[in-house]
């Protein structure tokens, strides 16, 4: 398939944005990612459609979608997880994203085949170190909205900023994300979203 680097530019967007929110972006959320006017987006979407690279219901909203013939033959035949951004295990950092992908093969094959429900994040810092999660390692993350006490999630504090560390609510309705290095504070907050679980790690030497 022959896209030009704009097109594929929308193509890995759309990808990723139904990865990391579970729907569709809008073409105006697209302009605004590519900094570009809504009209030169719905050109590129309706080329891309042409192409047969991707598919839309004109009558329904955020009905962008990829189509699974579309994609590469190592992604289509394998398993590659979108690498969206870098999670922090020391301080939190600003929530980031990337057009990565990492292939991990049938290492951690989701139920059902529901790879759309999984994404990679590569660590940054030592918090979690005493669970054996280090800097420079990649977490596997189930996406999910909730979290039972004692799993390691990814968490969107209040301030917008994300971070890995174990999950626990308190008796008082707080919630305390506990990291796994003495060197380091719990964060306690109110409240936070839960952007997913983290069910595996990997390490490259």
């Amino acid at each position: 398939m022959n896209l030009t680097p704009k097109q594929l530019k929308i193509f890995n967007l759309i990808r990723q944005w139904r990865t990391l929110h579970g729907y569709s972006p809008t073409m105006q959320e697209l302009a605004d990612e590519l900094s570009v006017s809504k009209v030169t987006v719905f050109e590129h979407v309706e080329a891309l459609i042409g192409k047969g690279a991707i598919t839309r219901n004109p009558n329904k909203a955020r009905s962008l979608s990829i189509r699974s013939d579309a994609l590469p033959p190592d992604e289509a035949e394998g398993l590659t997880f979108p690498l969206v951004g870098r999670i922090a295990a020391g301080l939190p950092i600003e929530k980031c994203a990337s057009d990565e992908t990492l292939r991990l093969g049938d290492l951690f094959s989701p139920p059902g085949g529901q790879r759309a429900s999984m994404f990679a994040l590569q660590v940054e810092g030592l918090s979690m170190r005493d669970e054996g999660i280090l800097d420079g390692d990649y977490v596997i993350v189930e996406r999910r909205q909730t979290a039972r006490n004692g799993e390691r999630i990814v968490a969107l504090l209040p301030s917008g900023e994300t971070t890995l560390k174990t999950f626990f609510k308190e008796r008082d309705g707080s919630i305390r994300l506990q990291p796994a290095n003495p060197d380091f504070e719990p964060i306690i907050v109110k409240e936070c979203v839960v952007q997913g679980v983290v069910i595996g790690v990997m390490r490259r030497y």
